[in-house]
């Protein structure tokens, strides 16, 4: 019937209805066509031109020490098959909207056009928990942190050493951010406290953990700079850090490692000033991290969160400052909650954490939740579609700790009557990311079943 794009690139694609739906009202199938990047420090493979190279485990298929892209390619193939559907296929008429940039902060959703949709029923394919039917999400926003250190000459005579940990689940900032998982920036800025302070002529030259803002961090390492007979007394640092560690996380974080190595690099001219780094780390440690608080509305969802996302260098602003060993650095949290003051209460103890360190903070533009409607008609169809395929078995219905597009649009088209659901996927946002291949079907069957129903209305 004809495609539209807005400005921004999110595009809809429209189908009539078929197979007696043609004068039905229009329904939107949504799912985003951006996916998280991330790979393992082992692995070569550049995402803007490299394959994905799937690997299949048993019920699983999963890819090769990257990210799958199920989080949202599965929501995107399931549209794109509903358009290409035999003409004899009993649907209502598809608006089928593919956004942008949902997984760096949903600026798709954000900047949609007021006129892309007609439908006021809309099949958001972005949740990972097949037999659960979402009807309500939470907000978030982001804040960047930007610290000043300042550097001052590597001591003579010191060589240098890389402190590296990793092996970290990572995942989800929103769906797994109840689980304990180790946040390896924290842990990282943890080490560098204990081991600068047992071992006073230890320098630390540069620091960085994490990557995307809504990843658990997985990896952070350190370049340090020691004199030889520090050496010993520092690898007893590491090594009694990394026990007590893994008594913290015993068998959740079973791969954890960290490792204080010789570099080959030569060592760099300038360190981060003690000063400046015990306010970097003071700061990244005093940072809120995990789940906050629980709803009291839903049993064990998590109403509150924060994740201390990544720590990376920034351009020198100093024009003699080494490149290796910047004078900036940038921390990234992010915050989820389903209730709007309490994202801005975090957001503001995040502030005020920045303020006491020295640093400036970047408050990113909050977005909305999703506010459950329990008498929602398209969650009633979907209940009943899903009780008939499943043999009689009920649906679970709920909200998710996590950022879906559906509260954006809800706001843009009010009175937009959603549901969310998919097939499992785990350890999305991470190189574990997987989906379970018994659950596709099961999730085609029942998209199908829901439109065909909607077809009828």
């Amino acid at each position: 019937e004809g495609d539209w794009e807005d400005s921004v690139g999110n595009l809809v694609i429209k189908r009539p209805g078929s197979g007696g739906g043609e004068g039905a009202q229009p329904v939107a199938i949504q799912g985003h066509v951006d996916m998280v990047c991330e790979k393992n420090n082992d692995v070569t493979h550049d995402f803007y031109k490299d394959p994905i190279r799937l690997v299949r485990e048993g019920d699983w298929l999963k890819a090769d020490g990257t990210t799958l892209g199920a989080d949202n390619g599965i929501g995107v193939a399931t549209a794109l098959a509903l358009l290409d559907a035999p003409k004899t296929t009993r649907l209502p008429p598809i608006e089928a909207l593919f956004t942008v940039d949902e997984e760096t902060g949903l600026t798709g959703a954000f900047g949609i056009g007021a006129d892309l949709l007609t439908a006021r029923t809309m099949l958001n394919l972005d949740t990972e928990d097949w037999g659960e039917v979402f009807i309500g999400c939470a907000g978030g926003g982001d804040a960047k942190l930007w610290l000043d250190i300042g550097l001052g000459p590597a001591p003579a005579g010191a060589a240098a050493y890389e402190l590296k940990l990793g092996g970290l689940l990572g995942g989800h900032s929103g769906l797994n951010i109840h689980e304990g998982r180790g946040n390896a920036v924290q842990l990282l800025a943890r080490t560098l406290r204990s081991l600068t302070a047992a071992v006073p002529g230890a320098r630390v030259a540069a620091l960085s953990g994490g990557d995307k803002r809504n990843a658990i961090a997985r990896e952070a390492r350190a370049t340090l700079l020691l004199a030889p007979g520090d050496v010993a007394a520092a690898q007893q640092v590491v090594a009694a850090r990394l026990s007590e560690y893994v008594a913290e996380y015993g068998t959740l974080e079973k791969d954890m490692f960290m490792r204080l190595e010789a570099s080959p690099a030569p060592a760099p001219a300038t360190v981060i000033e003690p000063s400046g780094l015990s306010r970097l780390l003071a700061l990244v440690c005093t940072l809120p991290h995990g789940p906050l608080k629980f709803s009291h509305a839903v049993a064990g969802l998590v109403e509150t969160s924060n994740n201390v996302a990544s720590i990376h260098p920034q351009p020198a602003s100093s024009p003699s400052s080494s490149p290796s060993s910047p004078a900036k650095y940038l921390v990234v949290t992010s915050t989820r909650s389903s209730l709007s003051p309490a994202l801005e209460a975090v957001r503001d103890t995040i502030a005020q954490a920045a303020e006491l360190a020295g640093a400036a903070m970047e408050r990113g533009k909050a977005y909305p939740g999703w506010a459950p409607n329990p008498a929602s008609r398209v969650l009633q169809i979907t209940q009943a579609c899903y009780s008939e395929l499943s043999g009689g078995q009920q649906a679970k219905v709920g909200a998710i700790h996590a950022g879906l597009e559906c509260g954006i649009l809800g706001e843009k088209y009010p009175g937009m009557d959603t549901v969310s659901f998919g097939p499992t996927i785990k350890g999305a946002h991470s190189p574990d990311e997987r989906v379970q291949i018994s659950t596709v079907e099961p999730f085609w069957k029942l998209t199908l079943a829901v439109l065909d129903k909607l077809a009828r209305a």
